[in-house]
């Protein structure tokens, strides 16, 4: 960690030092900093209490704003010159709350002759500065304002520079006052040139030795140049080429070594060292007057390109500027860069920013760049560019159709149905109100949103329904949001959680997972390729390297993290040849050998090791399908024309060797690899086969090298051929048999709110996988082995998802494809007892030969979160094949904006009984369609609160429940409805005649314009034949002491002004807030079950942190709950249902039939959000 230091004077005028030494740490970063700078003094410091000085006022120049706090000296006295001295003796810092510096937990930095500074990247994860104010310590008489003055400048000095060079003139003024300071600088220099140098035939004039004859170097014949050098990770660097001046002069030995007599140690001499995929690197002769000089050299791997930032979409108008810019990093870095539109070479146009001035309607269109290193090369990420006309308007303002669900009780004779259209505004990036400034991102983004919204009345039955509706759309600031990943980390195998492991980005550490193994991160801005490490404290698990996917919009995304354990180490011995064979699956022959000869282990420092080795080797074997979701980051790499590549593995494994006794880690030279070829099933992938490392930062693999052919025995008579390849274990130890694979298309797929398959409940943010694998030949339906696992995540027209593809063997490839969101497993469209193609979303005969099968196809018993198909490439000369679901990899735009008509795959989310309906319509998928209004349920993007309260109920069957949500205190909104919640309660299933129901409300606080609370007026009220019986006392007397106090002259329903604190489980009230609404609705609804304030379940526990109890009449049900009718079959109408419609004999079953079975205390965490999608009637 830093060293703070303070300074102040003592009375002599002598300089004390404070310091404050942070702990030392383990990683390059914490998630909390420790002050490391003391900035306030106490009567125990001398300078304080002598006489003479004294603490000025508190100042406060800055805000934290931006980079952070700056609270300068020269600032203040540009402010305030009258109140501070040019030279205080020491400093104070507070915040503005009081709290001294030292006990903020922040790193901070202080200097009294300069000021005080507090940084926000400095302060970890989600963390900024607070507001601080300080205060100096000057003279009483503060007569250090009064300044001297200077006397005149002497004459400049003489030239320092030799002839040929440059050098410094200098010259100098005193101060005329003897009891003033004086301001400024006493010395002044400029540059000068020296004399001309004689003609002669060589310039160059050595300090040692003699010019040789190429007079490029000085030469010292006597002088002996000895070295070693060492490759990254401590191994000897053989074929080293050592250059001098541009020029090869040798190359190391066998050993590293080298030698290079006649080069002069004057301090100026310098040197090259190349090797093959390390970075070079200049070293310099040291000055010495002995024979001989000796260097050590330690080269590091060189670093790919990788992409830092790519350029951003912008939409312009004409006659405007638009620049894109692309941040690539790398070792060595790029010299060159290329730029493209529309895939064509701008050929004027090399540096990483391109500026297109005066933009007309055919500069329009994608533009990427290419940049290029010694290394490779590599693309960005393509960013479109709108041209729209002087006058054009940067929207439609007409909006798109959006319907909304109704509630139960609100069927639409007009319509004929309980949707209604609401309209909605496109997410599209607009032109907005910018200047013709040259910058790489906006500083401020405009996106198409509501412009204008009116509010209609919606007759229902018994009351009138508000709903607000967009009429008109335009361009304005786009909506901040933040993305988070979220999930948990588990073994592949039991489940088992890491727990507290820590969890890397670039090499830092920035987090850490729980007890449960959960985590959750904040995606920082501007992150293009998220890139996970994971890494076992534990020791149990592989360390694991992912690349997740997550919602640009904003929200959170789950994940679990799938992890290998860790295989036993065994016991080998250096000085040995020893054999690892890796291959999991039993009965079947190990797929790959690796093979150590005698004395290849090395220490870190480069000696080479001798004793015994623990060695872990953890193969990841593709012949088993449940190691898919453990494979490691994503399976790319970059291609020599700089674009992102799919690979097709044939197993990974992670390499871990450590010396016995002292448990240091161990690196290995000349290590073979043989994988068996008859473990290689497509013959076309036996030139191919290469060996490849994870680069854990960049989340990319990198080429170690081929593999080639050759034939060995095994035991006296059998002969098998492997392909054998070379490898050194370095720094890096998770390494890949695979081969790149140009045969590509993608898979299009779609996910719903439930089995109606409506255009208006797609969801989004759900992470869809598909898993490649390759047939057994002759046996389509029995795949052999995976290949690849692919993860895509969602978004308003549903996802595109990368597959291996075959136009000419529709069987050659199979995938399997699975959903899931924030842990709940997704259900596939069934396949039996016959294949329904309006269903399943294909029609025939494409659907046909795709193969497609639900994972229960041959076993019931087996679960419905998965289907399985045969990737067949769509051929061109089938019309009805160029329609989806698959596409060729060149379209993939065309699949990601197919319409809804396009053929696409489903999976289906069963949402339980519950509904949600908002006045002011809101996406919870979407946070950016967030919209600016009073009557918003969430009023604050980026910081949603959840509130919930927990009702009983004391009947014999199932009640539903409905919270009605009003303005209470706030004049803008008092007597308006925000919205409405309806739900049905649980049963409790060890007492038949009790249940219970977690009831979201609106929670009570600050509305959109942050100006005043609002204590939301809410009504629970249970539908039938109820009657209250008690109220929690606890919130009973926060209420009367927290008026006003809401009337409850109505014993059949409870009516609050919602508490404004978040009050917890004793009162029956649950509270959580998170930067996504359904995650702090999930966690809320999670400690709500459990009856507690910090845990979860998924279980209702009926008689634990409950708010209010309800008796209901015994009554036999004589119609469908309004739950039921909600999820009928479209063939059926709900409006019968609503009108009191019943099908004759149709009766509901009592607690022990189906009914009881299927509302078990189970629930489904996730909380639905129907209404707010995209449809068309």
């Amino acid at each position: 960690m830093d060293e703070g230091l303070c300074h102040e004077s003592d009375s002599n005028g002598r300089s004390l030092e404070i310091f404050l030494r942070g702990q030392k740490q383990q990683s390059a970063r914490m998630s909390v900093w420790p002050l490391v700078v003391v900035l306030a003094f106490t009567s125990a410091t001398a300078v304080v209490t002598q006489d003479g000085y004294e603490w000025t006022t508190w100042f406060n120049v800055d805000h934290p704003g931006g980079r952070g706090d700056y609270e300068q000296l020269q600032a203040i006295r540009f402010y305030y010159r009258s109140k501070v001295c040019n030279s205080p003796k020491a400093l104070e810092a507070r915040t503005t709350n009081w709290i001294s510096a030292r006990d903020t937990g922040e790193k901070v930095h202080a200097d009294p002759t300069v000021g005080f500074w507090c940084l926000n990247d400095e302060q970890g994860p989600s963390r900024n500065c607070s507001n601080y104010a300080v205060r100096f310590l000057c003279p009483r008489d503060n007569t250090d304002n009064a300044e001297g003055f200077w006397g005149p400048w002497s004459d400049w000095g003489p030239c320092s520079a030799l002839c040929g060079q440059m050098g410094v003139q200098v010259r100098s003024r005193n101060c005329q006052s003897k009891s003033l300071p004086c301001r400024g600088s006493r010395l002044e220099g400029k540059s000068c040139n020296g004399a001309d140098c004689p003609e002669t035939g060589c310039s160059l004039k050595c300090l040692m030795g003699k010019v040789n004859a190429e007079c490029d170097a000085c030469m010292c014949q006597e002088h002996i140049v000895l070295g070693s050098v060492r490759s990254s990770g401590g191994l000897t660097a053989t074929g080293a080429a050592i250059l001098h001046a541009g020029k090869l002069v040798t190359l190391t030995d066998h050993n590293g070594h080298f030698r290079i007599p006649g080069l002069c140690p004057d301090g100026n001499t310098s040197l090259t060292v190349s090797l093959q995929g390390h970075a070079s690197l200049d070293i310099r002769v040291p000055r010495s007057a002995e024979h001989t000089s000796v260097l050590s050299v330690h080269l590091e791997r060189a670093e790919r390109l990788h992409v830092l930032g790519n350029p951003t979409s912008k939409a312009r108008r004409e006659g405007q500027t638009a620049a894109f810019c692309c941040r690539v990093a790398g070792t060595p870095p790029p010299d060159q860069y290329q730029w493209f539109h529309n895939d064509r070479l701008l050929g004027k146009h090399s540096d990483s920013t391109l500026v297109i001035k005066e933009l007309r309607a055919e500069h329009a269109g994608e533009y990427y760049c290419r940049a290029i290193s010694p290394t490779g090369a590599i693309k960005t990420n393509p960013a479109t560019l709108t041209v729209l006309g002087k006058d054009e308007p940067s929207c439609n303002p007409k909006p798109e159709s959006h319907l909304i669900q109704l509630p139960h009780d609100c069927y639409q004779n007009s319509t004929d149905s309980l949707y209604y259209d609401v309209g909605k505004c496109p997410t599209a990036t607009c032109a907005g109100k910018l200047d013709n400034g040259i910058r790489c991102k906006d500083s401020v983004v405009y996106c198409c949103g509501v412009a204008k919204m009116e509010e209609r009345q919606l007759t229902c039955q018994g009351y009138q329904l508000p709903t607000m509706v967009v009429t008109k759309c335009g361009c304005q600031k786009c909506v901040d949001t933040k993305a988070v990943v979220r999930g948990r980390a588990i073994a592949a195998d039991t489940g088992e959680p890491m727990r507290f492991g820590h969890i890397y980005m670039n090499g830092v550490r920035i987090s850490r997972t729980g007890y449960k193994g959960t985590f959750s991160i904040q995606v920082p801005p501007d992150t293009e390729r998220l890139v996970l490490t994971f890494v076992d404290n534990m020791q149990k698990f592989v360390n694991t390297t992912k690349v997740l996917p997550f919602n640009t919009k904003g929200g959170a995304v789950y994940h679990d993290i799938k992890l290998l354990r860790k295989k036993a180490p065994v016991t080998i011995s250096s000085t040995e040849t020893n054999t690892l064979e890796l291959g999991e699956v039993e009965g079947q022959e190990p797929m790959v050998q690796i093979q150590i000869p005698p004395d290849s282990f090395y220490k870190q420092n480069g000696e080479v090791f001798v004793g015994n080795v623990k060695a872990s080797v953890t193969f990841l074997d593709p012949r088993d399908v449940s190691t898919a979701a453990a494979a490691q980051s994503d399976l790319s790499f970059v291609g020599e024309e700089g674009d992102t590549l799919p690979l097709r593995t044939y197993g990974m494994f992670s390499v871990d060797f450590s010396g016995e006794e002292d448990g240091e880690q161990l690196n290995a030279g000349e290590v073979k690899v043989f994988l068996d070829s008859a473990q290689v099933k497509m013959s076309e992938h036996l030139d191919k086969m290469k060996l490849w490392s994870l680069n854990p930062d960049t989340g990319l693999w990198e080429e170690e090298g081929s593999l080639q052919i050759e034939k060995k025995k095994r035991g006296k008579r059998e002969e098998r051929t492997f392909l054998i390849g070379n490898m050194e274990i370095r720094e890096r130890r998770l390494f890949n048999l695979d081969v790149p694979e140009n045969r590509r298309c993608y898979v299009k797929v779609r996910a719903f709110r439930s089995e109606r398959f409506m255009p208006s409940e797609q969801v989004e943010g759900v992470v869809v996988s598909l898993i490649n694998m390759e047939p057994t030949p002759g046996y389509s339906s029995n795949p052999r082995a995976w290949g690849r696992f692919d993860s895509v995540i969602t978004g308003s027209n549903g996802a595109c998802l990368p597959a291996f593809c075959d136009e000419q063997k529709a069987d050659a490839y199979s995938a399997y494809v699975m959903a899931n969101m924030g842990g709940e497993e997704l259900e596939a469209v069934p396949s039996t007892p016959k294949l329904n193609p309006g269903v399943i979303g294909v029609p025939q005969p494409y659907l046909g030969k795709l193969n497609y099968r639900r994972s229960d196809h041959e076993d019931p018993r087996v679960k419905k979160t998965a289907f399985s198909i045969s990737v067949a490439k769509p051929s061109p000369n089938e019309a009805e094949e160029g329609n989806g679901p698959v596409y060729a990899f060149q379209k993939l735009k065309e699949c990601e904006e197919a319409p809804f008509s396009a053929a696409h795959f489903r999976f289906s989310r069963v949402e339980g009984d519950r509904y949600d309906y908002n006045t002011v319509p809101f996406n919870e998928d979407d946070p950016m369609s967030w919209t600016e209004d009073y009557l918003s349920w969430w009023p604050k993007p980026m910081e949603y609160r959840a509130c919930y309260i927990k009702v009983k109920i004391s009947s014999p069957h199932e009640i539903n429940v409905r919270s009605r949500n009003m303005g209470g205190t706030h004049p803008k909104t008092v007597g308006q409805l925000y919205g409405l919640r309806d739900i049905r309660s649980i049963r409790d299933m060890d007492q038949n005649t009790m249940s219970a129901v977690c009831l979201e409300f609106k929670c009570s606080g600050m509305l959109y314009d942050q100006d005043r609370v609002d204590r939301t007026l809410v009504k629970v009220i249970p539908q039938g034949s109820c009657k209250r019986d008690n109220v929690n006392p606890l919130l009973q007397e926060y209420l009367v002491n927290h008026l006003p106090l809401a009337v409850n002259n109505d014993t059949n329903e409870f009516t609050m002004l919602a508490p404004l604190d978040p009050l917890g489980h004793n009162y029956g009230i649950y509270t959580v807030t998170d930067q996504d609404p359904r995650t702090a609705k999930e966690i809320a609804l999670g400690r709500c079950f459990d009856g507690t304030s910090d845990s979860t379940s998924r279980v209702m526990k009926s008689n634990e942190g409950v708010a209010l109890s309800f008796t209901c009449v015994d009554r036999e049900a004589t119609r469908q709950s309004v739950f039921q009718a909600l999820q009928n079959p479209q063939g059926q109408s709900v409006a019968s249902v609503v009108r009191g419609e019943s099908r004759p004999g149709r009766r509901r079953q009592g607690a022990g039939g189906a009914n009881a079975l299927r509302n078990s205390r189970r629930r489904s965490t996730r909380n639905p959000t129907g209404r707010r999608t995209k449809t068309s009637s």
